[in-house]
């Protein structure tokens, strides 16, 4: 798959409790980005933070958040990530989306 120089990177902020279908959310959208044919996703758990409600999520011994941040980072076309962006939307109750341009350096993997 080829990707242009010029793409788009999606990240979607969540928490790690949250679930579609009785799996966590964040596994159903990568599951999603892979079978739509995205070029790859990346999850990323937060140590710290706080969104809408701010409400404080932290990983400290003294207060063990069971509902950590997670950020899931999806890069590729911007006309492929509205539309899955699109389709994700109404499944995902609480968090936030970004999309903003990328500057792609490179995409490759290794030759079979």
């Amino acid at each position: 798959m080829m990707l242009p120089t010029d793409g788009y990177l999606l990240r979607v902020f969540i928490g790690e409790s949250d679930k579609f279908e009785g799996k966590p959310l964040y596994e159903w959208i990568v599951l999603q980005a892979r079978a739509q044919g995205m070029a790859g996703a990346t999850v990323t758990r937060g140590i710290m933070g706080f969104g809408a409600h701010s409400r404080l999520h932290t990983f400290k011994i003294e207060r063990l958040s069971l509902d950590l941040p997670i950020i899931i980072e999806i890069v590729d076309e911007k006309a492929k990530l509205e539309q899955f962006l699109g389709f994700i939307d109404t499944k995902i109750e609480e968090g936030m989306a970004t999309l903003e341009k990328a500057q792609i350096h490179f995409y490759r993997g290794r030759t079979p």
